[in-house]
């Protein structure tokens, strides 16, 4: 069977667990060579031996994405291993839902840190480490809570609006490199880091209301990344794909 991204490389933060390593596990059995950085040992390393169980290849990088010296030190350890970067996936998030008076000095720095610092870490790993010659490109993980309200997710939001106008932004500023910059905009994917806030009930409430009657899956998400890195989408720059059964269609 042919592998669409074997000889390609791809540097995914937060590919420990949820949608990161969903993507790391299918991009891998794609045929690239995957370089994996989270704060989650534990989590990552048995990523890592899931994907090289399965005949993938991956490297693990235990790093805390939130410091620019943490992701430039792991980033380029792995593109000088595997000759350059074809992409680098910034999927690194902190999930916290709360009130806006709840919200901590120490909460709002991990969830700046880990949501939208470490995308601006890896924007510039790829711009640094890119292959030559050939067309690269940067997936920016934003969301439905960028274009439409919700209660006490007021942080988050704010985090994937500015994602959102990172990845616009970027893709006028780097195109003329042939660097492609977009974004994914999942819907209510029941994640392990969703379950922790998000209760069966709750994501039963959810599928009522999507348009297509269901709730996303981490394959949804998956096919989506698959697109945006592949040569049918050469001409797609600064778009966001929303992957959310129509939820803001609907909004």
């Amino acid at each position: 069977m042919t592998k669409p991204f074997a000889g390609q490389s791809f540097f995914i933060s937060g590919a420990a667990k949820g949608l990161g390593r969903a993507l790391a596990l299918g991009l891998a059995a794609d045929g690239a060579i995957v370089g994996m950085a989270d704060v989650d040992d534990a989590a990552l390393q048995s990523t890592a031996l899931e994907i090289a169980a399965a005949g993938g290849a991956a490297l693990a990088y235990v790093a805390d994405l939130a410091i620019r010296s943490e992701f430039e030190r792991f980033g380029d350890t792995f593109a000088r291993e595997v000759g350059g970067l074809n992409a680098v996936i910034n999927c690194a998030s902190v999930l916290v839902y709360e009130s806006i008076a709840e919200v901590t000095e120490s909460t709002l720095d991990r969830m700046l840190g880990a949501g939208f610092k470490s995308a601006v870490w890896g924007s510039q790993l790829l711009l640094r480490q890119r292959k030559p010659d050939v067309q690269v490109s940067i997936i920016n993980f934003s969301s439905p809570v960028a274009f439409k309200g919700y209660p006490n997710s007021a942080i988050y939001s704010a985090i994937k609006c500015a994602t959102t106008g990172l990845t616009r932004t970027l893709a006028a500023e780097l195109g003329p490199l042939g660097i492609r910059v977009n974004a994914l905009a999942p819907g209510s994917v029941p994640t392990p880091g969703a379950l922790k806030y998000v209760t069966a009930e709750e994501y039963k409430r959810r599928a009522a209301t999507i348009p297509l009657r269901r709730l996303g899956h981490e394959d949804d998400v998956v096919a989506a990344a698959r697109f945006l890195l592949s040569d049918g989408a050469s001409f797609i720059n600064g778009a966001v794909l929303c992957v959310d059964g129509g939820i803001i269609a609907s909004a």
